[in-house]
């Protein structure tokens, strides 16, 4: 009994940041498809997870439609990659909040990600046009080939890629690579 206790606490955090699979949930838990997504959604009601829905357009093919999961308490994420993406996540949800609840902007969050498995971490729009996307890197590496992509395919007026260890800060093919600190300042 202790062990599916302490297998029922990791396994959403081990899940962050990836497609969430109702199906593979309920074969950890060997629960019911319906147990699983009914779990999923009441722990979404208490704040302790948020989804985020892929973002869908005509001018790209074969979107995946599972949303990815996140905590909102982005301490608990084992991973140090996916604990810095949930922490992007939760700044950028935040700033759409405040896009609607102060301006009165309809500001979603959601993600980008094609058949071909180019994938792009954010994309904030504001009544459903794309506004920014940001990808989320623990290092520099050069600028995420899927960022121009999906830029140029949906005209997408501002690109990021926030950096958290990096004080590099420069603009290439208009993706402006940022050290993390100073976009999530720009934030609320």
């Amino acid at each position: 009994p202790a062990q599916i206790g302490s297998a029922r606490r990791r396994i959403l955090p081990e899940k962050v940041g990836s497609l969430l699979s109702v199906n593979s949930i309920r074969e950890d838990l060997e629960v019911s498809h319906k147990a699983a997504a009914r779990w999923i959604e009441i722990l979404s009601r208490l704040y302790h997870v948020f989804l985020i829905r892929p973002y869908t357009s005509k001018r790209i093919r074969g979107l995946k439609k599972e949303p990815k999961l996140y905590l909102w308490d982005w301490t608990l994420v084992p991973d140090p990659a996916a604990r810095f993406e949930n922490l992007i996540a939760s700044h950028l949800l935040k700033f759409c909040h405040y896009l609607e609840d102060t301006q009165g902007y309809r500001a979603e969050l959601h993600f980008l990600r094609d058949a071909a498995k180019r994938e792009v971490d954010f994309l904030v729009t504001v009544d459903r046009k794309p506004w920014f996307a940001v990808e989320a890197k623990l290092s520099e590496t050069g600028i995420a080939p899927p960022l121009a992509y999906f830029k140029e395919r949906l005209s997408i007026p501002h690109v990021f890629q926030a950096v958290m260890n990096t004080e590099k800060d420069f603009i290439e093919k208009n993706i402006h690579l940022i050290p993390a600190g100073r976009f999530l300042t720009a934030l609320v």
